[in-house]
């Protein structure tokens, strides 16, 4: 099969048994790989390098290519060089599978570089490792084996080579030596694939991903609290030791603490605080933080995705506080290769994921019973998925779910099935769930609060999709610490009338004097938060919200309705005071929403609000990808906010 109309033609043998199309797709979907623990024993197997960049699909038709992400978003304006490249390859229509990386000065991916391209606008630098063809001038080839596809990707890079556009090779050595191989390199890992299996669009076991893990010990030279306080833990400050001697500083991890394991912490902490660092190079300090130094003799095992250049571990995880090694023996560790008859640990910390029995896996310490159960038919998201995104976004969304009542939405048949409202543990104990003393709810069932990794995962293993909280944090249950106004629009409406009530809110928040901050709902609006210093009661909290709303409806009666029901919000938006009462719940930032897509709540910032374009914007893996990529977070301020409701404020809002 070849190419005239564009040049010399094309030689490249299309594998017999080829279907012809009906007509090339507007989008496909792509593979994804299963994570694993080790290799298979047997089988028809390749394997290729893990690269560390963004999933890239390209459609060429005519000579003009379309650079599609995994979620289906457009981003050729956003890589032109790239761009060029794909339409300078001579075929008439074609797919093809990569990945978008930027080469560091040794030739490996570095995810940062490519992160920072795109933050500059500046992505000449950006190659593409191509990895599968699934379509060709007209005929589609996603039915046939692997080995039949890559073998024509392979001729047709080899009679089109190009610095931008490269093929990706497979590597005969066995996989637990290019693991280690990997790790050494400091390579996220290594993807295997079933060279007699076709090309089939969502996660698949016909491709695997081996990762390495990243797991170590690390001295304890001081933790930090909030300003002021007497007790607590925000963070604990890590260390290794160097060649030389010295304690070099390695990154925070906040440790949340069990009501048992704090204490017991603190009593051990305080026989060895010290006057001033053992860092030879301490951690800046932040202002609204106390720092408290310790003698390095306490030594924790945390877990993390890598190291930086400078020396500091990124996205750690806490697991325990160690006993079994002396603080004078922790460095460092240099990645050793992987004996070949020992098992390859896939993934990192908390979120690592191993085969359990009768068909189900293990993520940290949770069994998830029915992996592959499908959530929403709309995009494919199953109970597996659900738990991999609650392990991963951890890190961000525990801060805002800490010591909060809980209430709970479970999907046990997926989002189309009948969804339970839950608050309390019933008959069955969720994994890693705390219930909060019954004096704090008296007359009731104890409060579940989800205060570690566990939990998040614990409450994925029980189908609970929507995570949503109090506006107050245990054990003061009387005195709430924020605000809500939950932005519900009349369907109808158009974005821009979202856009700009939320805006005129925020408006009317800054000249009562009250700072906010905004998050996408993941369904159809948006949630402004105010934070508040905890003085006032609940009924004088909802009463304010409530006046908050009138007034807004009374300023912008065009706009805005503070009266219930749909009859009450055609054409406008309601501003949802409810919320504040005590009892009432609001879904969580980063939590999934039960509906089709099953979008996340993101907290955004009021510079970036114009950017957003719907109200369940981003989806799980969107989430993850974005705050990992964040280098400023969108609510910075937040846990520094002191504000109350003053009387001034009372009778800005008409409340005398």
């Amino acid at each position: 099969m070849g190419r005239w109309s564009r040049g010399r033609p094309i030689t490249v043998v299309v594998p017999p048994g080829a279907r012809g199309g009906t007509g090339l797709p507007a989008l496909i979907q792509p593979q994804l790989a299963t994570l694993v623990d080790r290799p298979p024993k047997g089988g028809d197997w390749s394997y290729e390098i893990k690269f560390d960049g963004y999933r890239v699909m390209t459609r060429i038709e005519g000579g003009v290519a379309t650079i599609f992400t995994r979620n289906g978003h457009d981003w050729t304006e956003r890589m032109p060089r790239l761009a060029d490249a794909c339409n300078a390859l001579q075929v008439d229509d074609a797919w093809l599978d990569g990945e978008a990386v930027v080469l560091d000065s040794s030739g490996q991916p570095d995810f940062n570089a490519l992160q920072n391209a795109f933050d500059r606008r500046s992505t000449a630098e950006i190659v593409m490792f191509v990895f599968d063809i699934l379509w060709l001038n007209g005929t589609d080839l996603r039915e046939q084996p692997l080995r039949a596809r890559r073998a024509l990707l392979r001729d047709l890079m080899a009679e089109q080579s190009s610095d931008v556009i490269r093929f990706s090779e497979d590597f005969p050595q066995d996989p637990v030596s290019l693991v280690a191989s990997a790790c050494k390199m400091k390579l996220e890992g290594i993807i295997g694939k079933r060279g007699d299996a076709p090309y089939r669009s969502g996660r698949s076991p016909d491709w695997i991903k081996l990762k390495c893990n990243l797991r170590q010990e690390f001295v304890v030279g001081g933790f930090t609290r909030a300003k002021g306080a007497r007790s607590g833990v925000h963070s604990l400050l890590l260390g290794v030791y160097e060649k030389d001697g010295s304690l070099r500083y390695a990154g925070s991890v906040r440790p949340y603490f069990s009501s048992r394991d704090g204490p017991a912490f603190l009593k051990r902490a305080e026989p060895v605080l010290r006057d001033s660092t053992a860092f030879y190079n301490p951690p800046k300090p932040e202002k609204e933080r106390d720092y408290l130094w310790l003698d390095p003799s306490l030594v924790v095992e945390c877990s993390f995705l890598e190291w930086t250049p400078g020396g500091e571990v990124r996205h750690p995880i806490f697991h325990a506080v160690r006993d079994d090694k002396p603080a004078s023996a922790i460095s460092e560790e240099p990645m050793v290769a992987v004996e070949t008859d020992e098992p390859v640990e896939a993934d990192t910390g908390s979120t690592r994921e191993v085969p359990g029995p009768k068909g189900g896996l293990k993520i940290g310490n949770i069994r998830i019973t029915n992996p592959q159960r499908v959530l929403d038919e709309v995009t494919g998201h199953t109970k597996k998925e659900l738990a991999e995104y609650y392990a991963a976004i951890a890190e961000w969304a525990l801060p805002y779910l800490h010591n909060r009542p809980l209430a709970l939405v479970r999907a046990p048949d997926g989002i189309k099935g009948e969804l339970f409202f839950q608050k309390h543990s019933e008959r069955a104990a969720i994994p890693g769930i705390q219930e909060l003393p019954t004096e704090l709810h008296p007359r009731h069932p104890p409060l579940l609060v989800a205060n570690t990794p566990e939990a998040l995962v614990g409450l994925a293993q029980m189908s609970v999709i929507e995570l949503h909280t109090w506006n107050a944090i245990a054990p003061d249950l009387e005195h709430p610490d924020r605000i809500i106004f939950d932005l519900d629009p009349d369907p109808a409406l158009p974005w821009a009338a979202m856009l700009e009530a939320a805006e005129l809110l925020k408006v009317v928040l800054d000249e009562i004097g009250l700072r906010s901050f905004p998050k996408t709902s993941g369904g159809k609006g948006f949630h402004v938060v105010v934070p508040l210093t905890r003085r006032q009661g609940w009924s004088e909290t909802k009463a304010f919200a409530h006046a908050v709303a009138k007034h807004m409806a009374k300023v912008v009666p065009q706009r805005f309705s503070a009266v219930l029901g749909p009859k009450n919000r055609v054409g406008k938006i309601f501003i949802d005071y409810l919320r504040n009462g005590r009892g009432a719940s609001t879904v969580a930032a980063f939590s999934v929403r039960a509906r089709s897509g099953m979008g996340v709540s993101m907290p955004v910032s009021w510079d970036e609000l114009k950017e957003v374009t719907r109200g369940d914007e981003w989806t799980m893996s969107k989430a993850v990808e974005r705050q990992r990529s964040l280098t400023v977070d969108p609510w910075h301020g937040y846990w520094q906010i002191r504000q109350g409701i003053t009387a001034t404020m009372r009778r800005a809002v008409g409340i005398d």
